[in-house]
């Protein structure tokens, strides 16, 4: 048995949860932040069988894909806001970060 964690953009899980339950792949969601952009993320824990991993993998990378989006630069915190001007910079977003790892044991209860 694995666990695959897969931390992903919250605009993508609600697709993925949904695409997990058809193939009848239950999982856990957690709450989680990204460190860069502070964005929100949620980890799924997915416990599955060792030959149904590749097919949850497949199932995350279908759903989750990688986007641009557009996003304007913060105020620097060193108090030099009167002369700051903002601009805009293009940053790749969403897509996935997968981890399997083996489970000694699972129980059900």
């Amino acid at each position: 048995m694995k666990l695959v964690i897969a931390v992903v953009q919250d605009d993508d899980v609600d697709d993925l949860v949904e695409m997990l339950v058809k193939e009848k792949v239950s999982s856990t969601k957690l709450a989680s932040t990204g460190g860069f952009l502070r964005e929100g993320n949620t980890t799924l824990l997915i416990g599955v069988e060792n030959e149904k991993v590749d097919s949850v993998i497949s199932i995350i990378k279908d759903v989750c894909k990688s986007r641009k989006q557009t996003f304007t630069t913060p105020i620097p915190p060193t108090g030099s806001a009167g002369v700051y001007i903002p601009y805009p910079i293009d940053v790749m977003v969403g897509g996935a970060t997968i981890f399997v790892v083996d489970i000694d044991k699972f129980e059900k209860v």
